[in-house]
């Protein structure tokens, strides 16, 4: 059973940044396309980012793109999620999830994601 363990959460003033990680285990993390989901209170889930099982590919929302950065060590089974400027209608519950998969590219249906962290919280205040 794979295990995924996001950190790095917590409040921030509008401006700053934060660096969420998500330490896998259990699973070959270099198997797994992986993405940053993120939920509002009294909002759907919504993808934030995802990248390819090796790294080099990688996709955002447009709501984060140029603010956010999504990055993997597949050497510590850690997927990284560096947040910049970061503005009050980024508050969220954010999660990681893993996508298993023999596919290259980026996985961006919610759908196919097989296991999911517990998340972390992202408070950010005026």
């Amino acid at each position: 059973q794979v295990q995924l363990v996001e950190s790095g959460g917590g409040l921030v003033q509008a401006g700053g940044s934060l660096r969420l990680s998500c330490a896998a285990s259990g699973g070959t993390f270099d198997g797994a396309a992986m993405g940053w989901f993120r939920q509002a209170p009294e909002k759907e889930r919504e993808n934030v980012a995802a990248i390819s099982r090796s790294g080099e590919y990688t996709y955002y929302a447009d709501s984060v793109r140029g603010r956010f950065t999504i990055s993997r060590d597949n050497a510590k089974n850690t997927l990284y999620l560096q947040m910049n400027n970061l503005k009050p209608e980024d508050t969220a519950i954010y999660y990681c999830a893993a996508h298993w998969t023999q596919g290259m590219g980026i996985t961006w249906t919610e759908t196919k994601y097989n296991d999911w962290g517990q998340g972390t919280q992202v408070t950010v205040s005026l």
